[in-house]
């Protein structure tokens, strides 16, 4: 886990250009499912099939960066954000280009220092003029962070884990599913960070009965911080609800039922933040309804270069979201 991990952390794909994770997810899971195709946008479908319910699992490989908006004659990058980018966590960080370049976000000098904007930063990617600027870098190129993962113990630290951790999840699944009575498709989504953009369309061509979300969520056992009862390495979370999603009752019952049964840690999780949801919140309106629910990974220090998660929940969640899969869903009520 902590190779797959290092390597889908590294790998290098903003919100709508995930091709490079696809192609990286398209090898993992080679010859432990039946089939696997992608789609016009780029979502990436793993299929077991099955003679029962139709059953989606899904993940979003995309992760945040900026976009270039103007490139001035010394240069310099100005940019917007692709996704949700915190001004207050980009000075002094590094942001790689698709081609490998790599430049350093620095604030402009003059300004309120507490009113970080990202319209007042900018992007040195080394250039010495404007010429050697333009045959490197040009309006609308996106640029995603750059930092190298570390294991320290049952740690593990990154940029992206917000959602890689959870499509490695869904290929250590699909490696260690052996039977499944249900037509299972592992689905590694595009465009989660901007809008969920991938997983709808995704969700209408496959029509499935029940769902499943696996996605990061946000802790509250560092200092100061907003109250939540969800900690690292306290298990994987089982949804309530958050901005965009109320887990279906039968579901978020039948995660618990099998988190129990497997002696498993796990935590109930609510997510009191309006925006923050995760690719549930528009599967669950698609067609007629689908009951839908959400295997939480708690990650600190979320939308940031260092996000952090416990590889102990990780490996929680692989468990629960096998088990999930192996229970017969027709027979479970769906």
């Amino acid at each position: 886990m902590k190779e797959l991990l290092s390597e889908l952390s590294s790998a290098w794909g903003p919100s709508g250009e995930e091709g490079q994770v696809a192609a990286l997810v398209r090898r993992r899971v080679r010859g432990h499912v039946d089939t696997v195709a992608a789609d016009v946008l780029g979502n990436l479908v793993a299929r077991r099939r099955g003679k029962g319910a139709r059953v989606m699992v899904a993940a979003h490989m995309d992760e945040i960066g900026v976009v270039v908006s103007h490139v001035d004659p010394r240069g310099f990058v100005r940019f917007s954000n692709v996704g949700g980018v915190m001004a207050n966590l980009l000075a002094a960080q590094r942001v790689r280009l698709k081609s490998g370049r790599v430049g350093v976000v620095m604030e402009e000098e003059r300004g309120n220092k507490e009113d970080q904007k990202l319209d007042r930063m900018y992007a040195d990617f080394g250039f010495e003029s404007a010429a050697e600027a333009a045959r490197h870098v040009r309006v609308g190129d996106v640029a995603c962070f750059d930092r190298e993962p570390v294991v320290q113990g049952h740690r593990f630290v990154g940029k992206a884990l917000d959602d890689r951790v959870a499509c490695a999840v869904l290929i250590e699944a699909a490696r260690r599913l052996k039977r499944t009575p249900n037509d299972v498709s592992l689905v590694f989504t595009v465009q989660e960070e901007v809008g969920c953009r991938g997983a709808q369309p995704a969700a209408f061509a496959l029509d499935p009965e029940v769902a499943l979300a696996v996605d990061v969520t946000l802790t509250g056992d560092v200092p100061e911080c907003r109250p939540m009862a969800v900690s690292l390495g306290a298990g994987p979370g089982i949804k309530v609800k958050d901005g965009g999603h109320i887990g279906h009752p039968r579901v978020r019952e039948l995660l618990l039922r099998l988190a129990r049964r497997l002696r498993l840690k796990h935590q109930l999780e609510v997510l009191a933040l309006e925006r923050a949801s995760t690719d549930a919140s528009v599967i669950h309106k698609v067609r007629a309804g689908v009951p839908s629910g959400c295997v939480s990974i708690p990650c600190r220090y979320v939308h940031s270069v260092s996000e952090m998660v416990d590889l102990r929940d990780v490996e929680g969640a692989v468990r629960l979201v096998v088990a999930f899969l192996e229970t017969d869903l027709r027979k479970a009520g769906f």
